[in-house]
């Protein structure tokens, strides 16, 4: 299975996400699970909006550089401007796991982050209880489960 986790914090948070996901589909990225919405403060500057991510399971055979080039086509169009790192955004669309692989060239898959990130842990455990970390072999549970407390009590389903 492929994860694909999906993300916005600028204008109608919501409606960014369900129209990047029209667009997955638009472009044969079949989503056989969606998980719910989760609220979460932006990091690293809590000040600015907050984030509603999503993760998507799909099954698609397109390969991951090919996803990744995808991803980046939909946030342009969707808005999404070059600017500081980690700023506002109405679009993010990162791959997080691509069928249990390891990448470690130009693109890293399992995300690099992604066992930090309360907004890609709860989300994936939601639609997929049983994944592994391929690297770390560590469960989604056991990864939820290392997150510092304030990461766990800050994130909010919607």
């Amino acid at each position: 299975m492929i994860y694909i986790g999906l993300g916005s914090n600028l204008g109608n948070r919501i409606q960014n996400i369900e129209n990047a996901k029209y667009l997955l589909k638009s472009h044969g990225i079949d989503i056989l699970k969606s998980s719910s919405y989760y609220e979460t403060l932006s990091w690293p500057d809590t000040t600015n909006p907050k984030f509603i991510n999503i993760i998507i399971e799909s099954n698609t055979n397109i390969p991951a550089d090919r996803l990744i080039k995808i991803f980046k086509l939909i946030e342009k169009k969707l808005g999404r401007r070059k600017g500081p790192r980690n700023s506002p955004r109405t679009c993010d669309i990162d791959l997080i796991s691509y069928r249990d692989k390891i990448f470690l060239d130009k693109i890293k898959i399992p995300h690099k982050r992604m066992s930090k990130r309360n907004f890609v842990l709860l989300p994936l455990f939601e639609i997929a209880p049983d994944w592994i970390h391929p690297i770390t072999k560590k469960s989604v549970k056991d990864l939820i489960f290392s997150l510092p407390i304030k990461d766990i009590t800050t994130i909010k389903q919607i």
